[in-house]
């Protein structure tokens, strides 16, 4: 006999749902682990059939928060309002309107593709034709309804992370949640998950939310909540978030000391500077011009210089005023969950 998941658990008082233009509302959302806050009052909505991505370095707090709208923990301070339930109070009703694709692999290689999918409707309560039916659905929506009766474990990875979406997808969920979905997948397999998250968003109406720390999937949301060291830096578009340089972002690499480098460059032209390890930052207009002055003033002192277009990365550096990346940054500094 197969015991159904908590969703299903009657033990928790049913509630009456508001009508809510957001699908997921965060509010002032705190998390502390002993004396280090993981989660510092963050808050941001995302929107009915929205693609909207969590970005940020390890560390930076958005695995905390996965869990915590994933109801597998509870926040210190705040609120977690999915569909319309609150992730704390009413986690039954909230899981019955989400699908979950963690990070970690979650299917039985095994087993076929169908069986993984028969399996897990039964953990949803469904059954017989209905089940069945819905099966064959959605192998069909992931591309794999000719694989449906071989062994995972003879899938690639990108085939493997599909059949991790038709789980998620298989109750019919209005909110699909994703933690690191391309964690270990090339970059064809890539593309292609990403695309088929447009679809179900175009297509299905889903709304996906999605944790990630690569720039290039970044890009691929509608909007973004970046995160660094548990608090919320940055939440828009990517073309808005990037609007907000105003200009080109110029790197010089100091022959020597870059903080005297970067003093000198602030006093002579009036810009402000930021240092980077061996490097100083400007952010200006017309980049190209600046950079033949700067190094006519400073002979000898400057190794190479680089001119580029404001990417996501350079957001990142202007509200934080460091790199994405730091050696000090550690994925398990996100202590282990606490479940219910």
């Amino acid at each position: 006999m197969v015991s159904k998941v908590p969703a299903f658990a009657d033990a928790e008082p049913e509630v009456v749902r508001p009508s809510v233009a957001a699908v997921i509302s965060v509010q002032s959302l705190v998390h502390r682990y002993e004396d280090r806050t993981a989660l510092n009052a963050v808050s941001f909505d995302v929107r009915p059939a929205e693609l909207f991505g969590l970005l940020g370095p390890n560390g930076s707090g958005k695995t905390t928060l996965f869990r915590i709208l994933s109801t597998l923990m509870i926040p210190t301070a705040g609120r977690a309002i999915v569909m319309g339930y609150d992730a704390v109070q009413a986690p039954a009703q909230v899981r019955r309107q989400i699908g979950v694709v963690f990070q970690a692999p979650s299917v039985d290689p095994k087993l076929t593709a169908y069986e993984n999918l028969w399996h897990q409707g039964h953990l949803y309560g469904l059954r017989g034709a209905g089940l069945k039916q819905r099966v064959g659905e959605i192998l069909a929506r992931v591309g794999l309804a000719d694989r449906a009766k071989e062994r995972v474990e003879t899938f690639s990875g990108g085939m493997q992370r599909r059949i991790e979406l038709a789980k998620g997808l298989l109750h019919h969920p209005g909110v699909l949640l994703l933690d690191e979905p391309t964690t270990g997948l090339d970059p064809g397999a890539r593309r292609d998950l990403w695309q088929y998250l447009q679809m179900l968003r175009d297509e299905e109406h889903v709304s996906v939310l999605v944790t990630t720390h690569l720039m290039e999937e970044a890009e691929r949301c509608d909007r973004l909540a970046i995160l660094n060291e548990g608090n919320l830096v940055a939440l828009g578009t990517p073309t808005e978030l990037k609007s907000e340089i105003g200009g080109d972002v110029i790197l010089l690499d100091a022959a020597h000391e870059a903080g005297s480098l970067a003093e000198r460059v602030r006093v002579r032209f009036h810009v402000e500077t930021t240092v980077l390890e061996n490097q100083v930052r400007i952010e200006r207009k017309e980049g190209h011009r600046f950079i033949t002055d700067v190094v006519e003033a400073f002979p000898g002192e400057i190794q190479a210089v680089s001119v580029s277009k404001p990417a996501l990365e350079d957001v990142f550096i202007h509200r934080t005023g460091h790199k994405f990346w730091s050696e000090n940054q550690d994925e398990q500094s996100e202590s282990a969950p606490k479940r219910r």
